[in-house]
């Protein structure tokens, strides 16, 4: 297991929610929130649609809240109608993109390979990945879920890469659905991502900081947040109400910075 270098990490994915006066406000309130009582220990990311991120970049100007994105394409530029390249969300004032979210891996038939790409296109622009797995509920009862989950970090997490980046394990089964797993199958993931990771930089690993994500909520994230190995969240709905997602945040800054 290795121990948390720095702040623990919490990231807000509103995912495809909020228009710009709902979106403004949620953000300026955070703002506000962070600025009067900033969680110790704690660094906060706000990754909204793609249509808000110029204006909440100025929402969060000054504050201790940093830009994020959802996601982005692994080519630099061209014919790709839709998409948005890392370089465009560094322009924007983004610091941090999710790839590899299985909301994407679904709905986009994304594969490990394109989630690679996509990592090293993020670092290339300027980003900090944050690169997510994690298996499905057929997949968790069946006991593959230790297989399936070493094999997606082996081939979506480039060895080549040598900056710090963000590793988020999302049982699929648990987002949105209110359930997670059990304590020991978190730690038992966690210690296996992080067994698997030592191997794949072969002792040459950059910083690397592993969150949990899946149904994280106000009640919850001090038990979630407190399991070994685990140094931040990524929070899905939980994200769009600002109090139980600055309760997340509380919670994260309650705890001792070394994990």
């Amino acid at each position: 297991m290795t121990a948390l270098r720095g702040n623990r990490l919490i990231v807000a994915n509103w995912k495809m929610n909020g228009l710009r006066r709902d979106g403004l406000d949620r953000a300026r309130t955070l703002v506000v929130r962070a600025s009067a009582t900033p969680p110790k220990g704690c660094e906060i990311v706000l990754c909204p649609p793609s249509t808000l991120l110029h204006e909440i970049r100025g929402a969060l100007d000054g504050s201790a809240v940093q830009l994020g994105a959802q996601d982005c394409h692994q080519a630099t530029h061209g014919a790709f109608t839709g998409d948005v390249s890392a370089a465009m969300l560094a322009d924007v004032g983004c610091r941090y993109v999710i790839v590899g979210h299985s909301e994407r891996r679904a709905g986009h038939a994304e594969r490990d390979a394109d989630v690679a790409a996509k990592a090293l296109a993020a670092v290339s622009a300027g980003l900090t990945p944050i690169i997510c797995v994690g298996e499905r509920r057929e997949e968790r009862d069946s006991g593959q879920a230790l297989t399936v989950i070493e094999a997606q970090v082996r081939a979506s997490v480039p060895s080549s890469l040598t900056l710090p980046f963000v590793l988020a394990y999302e049982p699929i089964w648990a987002i949105g659905s209110g359930r997670t797993p059990t304590t020991a199958e978190i730690e038992a993931v966690h210690a296996l991502v992080w067994r698997v990771l030592n191997d794949h930089f072969s002792g040459t690993m950059p910083d690397v900081r592993v969150l949990y994500g899946g149904s994280v909520g106000a009640k919850n994230a001090p038990e979630l947040l407190a399991i070994r190995g685990v140094h931040g969240a990524l929070v899905g709905g939980a994200s769009l109400s600002v109090e139980d997602f600055w309760a997340i945040c509380a919670a994260a800054g309650r705890l001792d910075v070394a994990a």
